[in-house]
């Protein structure tokens, strides 16, 4: 396998780029772009959206019988690095040498939004937000919109925590409710624990946007107006709430479940 280039300077233009996009929010959003590193999301990106703008791979990841095959199923030629250049710029602690520079996906926002989604409101932790991408894509919903002020879909960390999900939905970032409300065709359906239905006693069988709070505050008093229906997880009292992406589990896969019944 020919490598046109080998990265082994910490000024190398490239590297500095890599470490950029890998380290800095405001540099990914700045440039519509993200890194995407180890085996499995490279994987999932090729499989979705084919061949990647830039591959950088480790000196030592170079013999890896997986990182062959994926290369060998690429038109871009890859480029080697040091495994301590890789090293620094890596957010993994472990892991094979292997990143992909990818342009952002940002689908368009359609005219009107069928079927089911799912709205993240304010969601701040990384974990939290790559789990919740991971349960709606498992619960075959295909939507996911975000309101500004959630963390960003495509950091590292969250893309850790959605082991791939987020190569099986379309993903719009840092949308305000105003711009989603007129284009739904589904209820609106929000979580809380006061004035709700059990969510295992609803109909939840029609179409459905789901509305998911921030962990301290929930739904934003601004969109709360909106929501047709306000459904609870019945739980011990003494306990303190779920947390948004248990719950989120919780209510999609109930949701599958009734849409499963004859």
């Amino acid at each position: 396998m020919s490598h046109p280039r080998r990265i082994t300077s910490r000024d190398n233009p490239l590297f500095r780029e890599a470490c950029d996009l890998a380290h800095s929010a405001r540099e990914r959003r700045r440039t519509g772009r993200s890194v995407l590193e180890g085996i499995h999301l490279c994987e999932a990106y090729a499989l979705r959206f084919g061949a990647p703008q830039t591959v950088l791979v480790s000196d030592s990841a170079e013999s890896h019988p997986q990182v062959i095959e994926l290369l060998r199923s690429q038109p871009v030629e890859p480029v080697r690095m040091t495994d301590e250049l890789f090293s620094q710029m890596s957010t993994l602690g472990q892991g094979v040498g292997l990143a992909f520079l990818i342009q952002t996906p940002r689908p368009e926002l359609p005219a009107r939004f069928e079927g089911d989604a799912v709205y993240l409101d304010r969601i701040q932790d990384p974990g939290n937000v790559g789990t919740l991408l991971r349960t709606t894509a498992a619960a075959g919903i295909a939507t996911v919109i975000t309101a500004p002020g959630t963390a960003w879909c495509w950091s590292p960390k969250v893309l850790r925590a959605g082991m791939g999900a987020h190569f099986h939905l379309a993903i719009h970032e840092s949308v305000s409710w105003e711009a989603v409300r007129d284009r739904l065709d589904a209820q609106v359906i929000g979580t809380r624990l006061q004035q709700a239905s059990s969510v295992f006693e609803s109909d939840l069988r029609g179409a459905s946007v789901w509305l998911f709070g921030s962990e301290g505050e929930g739904v934003s008093s601004v969109i709360a107006p909106d929501v047709s229906r306000w459904l609870r997880i019945p739980q011990v009292d003494s306990v303190e709430s779920l947390n948004v992406a248990a719950a989120a589990a919780i209510c999609l896969f109930e949701q599958r479940r009734q849409r499963s019944l004859k």
